[in-house]
């Protein structure tokens, strides 16, 4: 099988399978699951299955609705200090070499979410503080652009919020963050927190879920760049991502040592969603792999035996290992944030223009570094230049 011969490479045997496996007709995660976890239900954190390593945070209700693509480390016991297996800034700077602590200043990065996380402010304090940042510029507002009257708490999505306000600080601690809170995961509340962000003035938007009837028009103003997690179900995108005016970011396994002079090794992620859509094809987009959307564009580290830190007294009891989508998707809305020109954006369209792809680390699958993968998309970040 082969990409058009403007992407110049053909795809290994296990790209290859993964490009097919992915063109099911679908546009959404073939594995959404179908209990819901509501603010007014106030469920318990989801606990893990025998054998399980990670489980999801939260998730959602089926068609109409979204779940945060945060998937939490069940061998790690919640604690006092960060665990020592899951990364911190200062090594997601390294492995990704960014400019975090000159670039970002004045920079917006808008996260939005379902519900509310009462604890947000203190918990992001805490996880700064624990690794040296500067204090943060954080602002949360309800779905209608108020500082106040917020949702209904949710323990699952408050995963989702710590995890997206402290992957932002990862990696832009100079940039300013609008969280957004949704009233519900139901699309239409999403969207009336998707189109605040933009009122609010962001021009970087990141949404760490993925649903199911979300309007393709409520991701597409002119100069703003949205983002969405691929999904943590394997092949299969949900949306927003598989909109074409939205980058579609997959998850990578991220490992220190080796990678030549990076000194890191990096690999496609099996668990993350990827592959083809049933949106049209954005007019950038010239592979012959899929007559629809194919996705993803780029990635970062997603998987939960290679995750990150994360900070949250709401529902958890401090310290544990969270991985996913819906961590790799905010820790680039950063990144935006550092290039400092989201602006100027088109959905994906920077991380298929081949000068860019140079500013991209390969990934490995199958033992061997690919130029593309529909889980890792064309690669992750080597600086800001792609962006």
């Amino acid at each position: 099988m082969r990409i058009a011969s403007e992407l110049g490479y053909r795809l290994s045997a296990v790209t290859a399978v993964a490009v097919l496996a992915g063109c099911n007709g679908s546009g959404a995660s073939t594995s959404m699951p179908s209990i819901a976890q509501t603010g007014a239900e106030m469920q318990a954190p989801v606990r893990a299955k025998a054998g399980d390593t990670a489980v999801p945070a939260c998730v959602g209700r089926g068609f109409g609705t979204a779940t945060c693509d945060a998937l939490i480390r069940t061998d790690v016991v919640p604690g006092l200090r960060p665990d020592v297996s899951g990364y911190g800034p200062a090594d997601l700077q390294a492995a990704y070499n960014l400019p975090s602590s000159t670039d970002g200043a004045g920079q917006i990065v808008a996260i939005v979410d379902a519900y509310d996380n009462p604890n947000v402010a203190s918990d992001v304090a805490a996880y700064r503080a624990e690794f040296g940042l500067p204090p943060a510029n954080l602002v949360k507002y309800n779905q209608n652009g108020q500082t106040g009257n917020y949702p209904a708490p949710n323990t699952g999505w408050g995963v989702e919020i710590d995890l997206d306000s402290e992957m932002v600080s990862a990696s832009c601690p100079l940039c300013t963050i609008y969280l957004v809170e949704a009233d519900s995961s139901g699309a239409s509340d999403l969207q009336t927190a998707e189109a605040e962000a933009v009122t609010l003035g962001a021009h970087v938007v990141s949404n760490g879920f993925t649903g199911t009837g979300l309007k393709r028009s409520s991701f597409d103003t002119s100069g703003v760049t949205y983002l969405g997690s691929a999904g943590d179900g394997g092949q299969g995108v949900g949306e927003p991502a598989a909109f074409g005016t939205v980058v579609a970011v997959g998850g990578t396994s991220l490992s220190r040592g080796g990678g030549g002079k990076r000194g890191w090794t990096e690999s496609v992620w099996k668990a993350s969603g990827g592959g083809c859509t049933t949106e049209p094809k954005p007019r950038w987009q010239h592979d012959t792999a899929c007559a629809f959307r194919l996705a993803n564009d780029v990635s970062a580290v997603g998987d939960p035996n290679t995750g990150v830190a994360e900070y949250d007294t709401y529902g958890y009891g401090g310290w544990f290992v969270v991985g996913g989508t819906g961590v790799a998707t905010p820790f680039l809305a950063g990144v935006f944030g550092l290039a400092g020109n989201a602006g100027m954006q088109d959905g994906g369209r920077t991380f298929w223009q081949k000068e860019h792809q140079q500013y991209l680390y390969r990934l490995k699958s199958g033992g061997k570094y690919v130029r593309y993968s529909t889980t890792g998309g064309w690669g992750s970040p080597n600086g800001v230049r792609a962006f």
